[in-house]
């Protein structure tokens, strides 16, 4: 994709994000600052932040699992070089701790591809496979939404028994639900 792409798909997907009545009502939104090649967040974030919504940010920690942090805009993220492992935009700011994430009423989620069923296939670090558990755990029960390219909705993702569907993929051209 060109950098107009890639921008302009930001823009549709962003636009199709807020559509959605579970970010309509959101209070806080757990989300992502994309990286390399993921469809771009930073419209996305802005524009939850200006209807007052509490956005937060993940950081990678050691383990792999994440803290989080919240967002107020592009000058509160650093890019962070971990290791081997691609540099990620986190939050600089305080960190909230693991659990704050059980406070949020939509978790944005990045991936490689979702199939028919809602299942996620992430990056294989098991970052978020922690923060789905950790929700469980909490009985908290916050709308699951990963955000993807229009290719990478497919036919049939590979599932391990820890893997948990998410309840709509939204897309450049438009949001898929499942459940």
């Amino acid at each position: 994709m060109t950098a107009d792409d890639v921008r302009e798909a930001a823009a549709a997907l962003a636009g199709r994000a807020l559509e959605l009545p579970e970010l309509a009502r959101a209070r806080t939104v757990a989300a992502y600052v994309s990286v390399g090649s993921e469809p771009g967040t930073l419209t996305l974030l802005d524009a939850l932040r200006e209807r007052g919504v509490r956005v937060l940010l993940p950081a990678l920690l050691p383990d792999n699992d994440l803290d989080w942090g919240a967002y107020t805009g592009e000058g509160s993220v650093a890019r962070v070089q971990h290791g081997g492992k691609m540099a990620l935009f986190e939050p600089s700011g305080e960190r909230l701790g693991q659990d704050a994430v059980t406070g949020a009423d939509v978790v944005l989620l990045p991936g490689l591809a979702v199939d028919g069923r809602g299942m996620r296939l992430g990056r294989g670090g098991g970052s978020y496979d922690r923060v789905l558990a950790r929700l469980e755990r909490a009985g908290a029960r916050p709308a699951l939404v990963v955000l993807l390219y229009d290719s990478e909705v497919v036919a049939h993702v590979p599932e391990e028994a820890h893997d948990r569907p998410v309840h709509a993929v939204v897309t450049p051209s438009g949001v898929r639900r499942f459940r």
